[in-house]
């Protein structure tokens, strides 16, 4: 029985740091959500101002490659269109939190 004891004896204390949350505000990859939005809008400014720039080249006669301006700009569609539709959802999620009772 005393060695049982004894062998608690060696159990590390619980420490605070051990047993922390982990920080909300913070995703998988350690990014807060206004950083994480920002560089989402950014990926979409990019790729919009990319299928611009190849219509505007297209337009101008300095790009021969028609199917390469197409699929510019069919992927800046489905970019926008899924923004669009992400928007959509979180707004109607934060609305869904908004009628809950408390």
């Amino acid at each position: 029985m005393q060695e049982r004891i004894s062998a608690l004896g060696n159990v590390s204390p619980i420490t605070k740091e051990r047993f922390t949350e982990p920080d909300r505000k913070t995703n998988a990859n350690g990014q807060n959500f206004a950083t994480a939005l920002k560089t989402a809008l950014n990926h979409i400014s990019e790729i919009e101002h990319e299928s611009n720039l190849k219509t505007k080249l297209l337009a101008q006669g300095k790009i021969d490659n028609l199917h390469d301006v197409m699929i510019t700009a069919q992927k800046t569609n489905i970019t926008v269109e899924t923004a669009v539709q992400i928007q959509q959802k979180v707004i109607d999620s934060y609305n869904e939190v908004m009628r809950m009772q408390v």
